[in-house]
């Protein structure tokens, strides 16, 4: 069986959480998907809303994402711990709310497993080291195909890891900096690899945020609240189709839409 999982950007502002209502259930009938993972942590611009939240499940997200913005929106908290579909990174202290493994059914009775992590290298140094916890993740996680979404900065930090659990998972892709990359590949030994999927939201935009905003950062301006750009809107993902049978991803395809 060809086991076809769609891995959306990161989801930006209100703009990016309307886009993806709209066109997420299209976009699995069209690829034919079977499981579907969206990274959230910026539905509210800086972290998520419980609402927010909802709405991503409810419109055919299996799982939701997070990463370094998980705390910006508190509200968070308590979600975190009442349902299984949303992660924040694993690697977090174990002190916080929430979780960064999951299992889920999907198709077929097969089991999914879904890890998040967060990377260290140009963020916050304090999570524990993204590949030890992986480590420890792995050994534990009884599962039919595995997923792996890396919150990091660095290009060489995603690149690492995805060949650090190459042959370990069917797919391994990177989220966090919007912008989204062209070296969608099959590793050595049978995972999909992605160094970062981009976003879905306002296309005229830096990083989904008003430019005016960003360029008055650069020349040194007083600081204001980022606000996420108005216009046309995108929406950034990848399907990994996997082999149920050898249990290697066959193709990394790059699914993009916008208006």
């Amino acid at each position: 069986m060809i086991f076809n999982v769609l891995a959306v950007g990161d989801v930006v502002g209100e703009q990016g959480l309307e886009f993806l209502l709209d066109h997420l259930r299209p976009l699995q009938r069209l690829h034919e998907i079977h499981f579907t993972v969206v990274n959230g942590e910026n539905a509210s611009g800086l972290g998520i809303l419980p609402r927010q939240a909802k709405a991503i499940y409810e419109a055919g997200a299996d799982v939701i994402t997070l990463g370094n913005h998980t705390w910006n929106r508190i509200q968070i908290k308590d979600l975190l711990d009442d349902v299984p579909w949303m992660l924040r990174p694993a690697n977090y202290s174990s002190r916080v709310p929430g979780r960064g493994l999951g299992v889920y059914e999907a198709a077929g009775g097969l089991r999914v497993g879904v890890l998040n992590l967060i990377g260290r290298c140009e963020m916050d140094p304090n999570p524990d080291n993204p590949f030890t916890v992986a480590d420890r993740c792995l050994r534990s996680l009884d599962a039919d195909i595995k997923l792996v979404d890396f919150h990091a900065e660095a290009t060489s930090e995603k690149g690492a890891m995805g060949y650090y659990l190459d042959g370990r998972v069917q797919a391994v892709w990177g989220t966090h900096t919007h912008v989204p990359t062209a070296d969608a590949k099959v590793l050595p030994k049978g995972t999909g690899f992605l160094t970062d999927l981009g976003m879905t939201g306002p296309a005229n935009s830096v990083l989904g945020m008003r430019s005016n905003q960003a360029i008055n950062r650069f020349l040194g301006g007083l600081p204001m609240r980022f606000e996420p750009a108005d216009g046309p809107r995108k929406l950034e993902s990848a399907v990994f189709s996997i082999d149920t049978d050898t249990g290697r991803c066959q193709s990394v395809t790059r699914v993009d839409i916008g208006e």
